[in-house]
């Protein structure tokens, strides 16, 4: 279970800005999620995951994930005692997913939606 429940939407155009560096020319982030410290951008190339480490976040790790490299994914939705949904994403050539975890304040099925659109193409 996650410890806050600030879980939310980013607009595009602000992740578009704020993660510049991280894009390449053209790239165009189509969604994004604040989930606690960490950030999801949906591109309309790839799946950037922005995981802050340690105690201040000072220290963070880009995860870059082409689409064509997503075997399939999961989304297990909240339940009345376990109140977050979670994502679970299996790139190629690795046996354990990558795990996500969102409070209610994200709608894991309009996730679920955004990922089907690109992984699918």
């Amino acid at each position: 279970m996650a410890l806050f429940g600030n879980a939310h939407t980013i607009d595009p155009g602000k992740a578009q800005n704020e993660y510049a560096r991280l894009l390449g020319h053209g790239e165009q982030v189509h969604a994004a999620y604040l989930l606690i410290r960490d950030t999801m951008l949906f591109t309309d190339r790839r799946l950037i995951m922005v995981d802050k480490q340690g105690i201040t976040g000072k220290k963070v790790e880009y995860h870059s994930v082409p689409y064509r490299n997503i075997t399939h994914f999961a989304v297990e939705t909240a339940g009345h005692f376990d109140l977050d949904a979670e994502l679970k994403i299996w790139i190629s050539g690795n046996q354990v997913p990558l795990q996500k975890t969102f409070t209610k304040g994200v709608d894991i099925y309009e996730v679920q939606a955004i990922l089907t659109q690109f992984v699918a193409r």
